[in-house]
């Protein structure tokens, strides 16, 4: 049992709690567990379960380590449970052996009306890794077996699928084992699956693990990572089936995981590291057209890592980040975006 600096989250806590209540918009500041069975934990994410709030995250050892599981806690009575190891990631081997594997990338899902999705990756490194799920009907309490996605297909990346009009549940999703290259994959049954792409060559714009955002009628927008250290964009005006050439965006970003919503109000949050070294600062931007971004909250500007967001907005309309925070914890923020002060980010540049 790893003990995760108790003494220092607290602490953390305190400074971001009384950070939080001078800003405006800054409801709510939390870890989501202050002591774990695991050394690191990354690459969280969130939904609105049935029964409240569902968080699941990896964590082991160090990322790619075959100690790596899945990890998940549940909000009961405003309180977050201890963490539940959902998935070891053993799997038989080429030569029938069970192998212990890692396990990347945890996205959950809330079908409305149905089981809540836990979509993760198995494998030895995201070159060779494949998709797999498991279900829910109680919110997070009780899972299905693992069932393992069709040859070819991973299911979302890392960032939380749409649910179009049709039924179609769309994912972002991305390869890296020829280049980084992005695609979606959509599916209405979790049996049968399509597959959509790739959208860029990987070489003039290496991009992976889309966001998808909803523009109005057939109008959609992805946003993810390049190695080019800045935001890229790809727009379909046919609901997914179709996606123009990547394009940057004026944002800064070190090749670090990101995560967008669109809200109810049809404006949209962009998640990022707004910066082109390091994984701090984190920081929320807004957007009434997914085009022209204002500067909204600084989440964390401390040294260290805070990386790999996840936002979803729940039925009250607040919206909920969650992050990892040093690799230690993961850190959740709420936050009532109308409250919010923004300035309009001009050529890249993060107003003070």
């Amino acid at each position: 049992m790893k003990s995760v600096r108790i003494w220092q989250l607290m602490a953390a806590m305190l400074f971001v709690g009384s950070l939080g209540a001078a800003q405006k918009g800054v409801v709510k500041t939390e870890f989501i567990f202050a002591q774990a069975p695991f050394k690191q934990c990354h690459a969280s994410t969130i939904a609105e379960g049935k029964n409240g709030l569902v968080v699941a995250w990896f964590g082991g050892t160090r990322e790619k380590n075959p100690d790596v599981s899945i990890w998940l806690s549940r909000q009961v009575g405003g309180v977050w449970t201890a963490p539940t190891e959902i998935d070891k990631g053993m799997a038989k081997d080429d030569a029938g052996v069970d192998t212990d594997y890692a396990t990347w990338n945890p996205v959950l899902f809330q079908r409305p009306g149905g089981e809540l999705v836990l979509f993760y990756k198995i494998g030895l490194n995201p070159r060779e890794w494949w998709g797999a799920y498991k279900t829910s009907t109680d919110g997070g309490l009780n899972w299905s077996e693992r069932v393992t996605l069709p040859k070819g297909f991973a299911g979302p990346i890392k960032n939380k699928p749409i649910l179009l009009k049709d039924g179609t549940i769309l994912c972002g999703s991305s390869t890296e084992d020829n280049g980084w290259r992005g695609h979606f994959e959509a599916t209405k049954d979790l049996k049968n699956w399509q597959k959509i792409g790739p959208i860029n060559d990987g070489k003039i714009v290496a991009a992976i693990q889309p966001s998808i955002l909803t523009l109005g009628d057939d109008l959609l927008m992805a946003l993810g990572r390049s190695r080019q250290k800045l935001i890229w964009q790809s727009l379909s005006r046919d609901n997914g089936k179709s996606w123009t050439h990547l394009r940057l965006l004026d944002l800064p970003n070190p090749n670090a995981g990101t995560d967008a919503v669109t809200l109810k109000n049809e404006k949209h949050v962009l998640v990022y590291n707004h910066t082109g070294r390091g994984r701090s600062p984190l920081n929320v931007a807004v957007s009434a057209n997914g085009m022209n971004w204002s500067a909204a909250a600084v989440l964390e500007n401390n040294p260290g890592e805070y990386s790999y967001p996840a936002v979803i907005q729940t039925k009250d309309g607040l919206v909920h980040i969650t992050y990892t925070w040093k690799r230690e914890s993961i850190k959740h923020v709420v936050l009532d975006i109308s409250k919010l002060p923004t300035a309009t980010i001009m050529h890249g540049a993060w107003p003070n």
